[in-house]
């Protein structure tokens, strides 16, 4: 090869740089990853069902051409292709899709297979979000990505408003009772401290029961009657079973405080497993059940 073609190769290889510049920038995730994403990404793909939520929240679902399953919410993201559950991505489907730009997170996606995903050169943003603070991060993050800054500094700024008539309304109080939350049935689960359910019933008003360095600890029904809950929160979707099937499994335990002043509860389980806006949602409920006197008016929420 000559001198002359090594130039011309040279100047191409410039000036196709300069293009990708022009077109995609380089950006830093939440995990402290590196990448150059598009400019303007058109075809995503989510790889959880919080991601997706997130996307609808943002208004920028017609970006959208693939997420995972379970992908269920909003209602509209039903119809759109899944590429795997987000602990088994697909990597068939992902790059049948053609995507030019996969939102992951580290909580779930298997980091190999992100791996592979960016080694066949499709850029990957990673998000952890792990208090609710980080998700407000996220969603700015995401919102940059997509080019909803506003709907995201509106989603960000509404929660930051809730989340402070809460803290406002409960400051003051001195009983703080003891909270248990009931992820699964059988065995039976609770949160500790690294997780969000946690940061809610801290931040509602109450204490957690089950606090500690274990994020999501067993406890028999012996365990229980020691920790001595006063309120008792059951997920609507602990072990599948039926709401009533639930409440009559604490009911017979009549030694417990919660039982004996008929302060169990179900509630609906996706305001509290998945890290979006919806988790404001289910701070107002966990207020409302703590503290009624503060926040229900003739079986209405308070109007600020």
């Amino acid at each position: 090869m000559s001198k002359k073609t090594h130039i011309i190769l040279a100047l191409v290889m410039i000036f196709l740089l300069q293009a990708v510049l022009l077109i995609a920038g380089s950006v830093t995730d939440q995990v402290g990853r590196t990448l150059v994403v598009p400019e303007n990404p058109t075809k995503v793909i989510a790889f959880a069902p919080s991601i997706t939520e997130i996307i609808y929240d943002l208004g920028q679902e017609k970006r959208l051409v693939g997420v995972t399953q379970y992908s269920t919410y909003p209602s509209e993201a039903e119809s759109l292709p899944r590429v795997g559950s987000y602990v088994r991505l697909d990597i068939e489907k992902i790059v049948a899709l053609k995507p030019d730009l996969c939102l992951a997170t580290k909580d779930g996606n298997p980091k190999h297979i992100v791996d592979k995903i960016v080694s066949l050169g499709i850029p990957v943003y990673v998000i952890n979000p792990q208090n609710l603070q980080q998700i407000m991060d996220t969603i700015t993050r995401l919102g940059s990505l997509l080019h909803s800054e506003q709907t995201a500094a509106a989603l960000v700024s509404d929660m930051e408003k809730r989340i402070g008539q809460v803290q406002a309304r409960v400051k003051n109080r001195s009983d703080r009772p003891r909270v248990f939350f009931q992820i699964d049935a059988e065995p039976l689960f609770s949160a500790g401290t690294d997780t969000f359910i946690h940061e809610l019933i801290e931040l509602a008003g109450g204490i957690n029961t089950t606090a500690g360095e274990v994020s999501y600890p067993r406890y028999s029904w012996e365990d229980i009657i020691v920790l001595q809950p006063e309120i008792v929160l059951i997920s609507s979707m602990a072990g599948g079973l039926a709401p009533e099937y639930l409440l009559n499994s604490w009911k017979k335990w009549n030694l417990l405080s919660a039982v004996k002043n008929d302060q169990i509860f179900v509630v609906d389980a996706e305001l509290f497993d998945r890290p979006t806006p919806r988790l404001v949602d289910g701070l107002e409920v966990i207020a409302a059940i703590i503290h009624p006197e503060l926040f229900i008016k003739n079986d209405q929420k308070l109007e600020e």
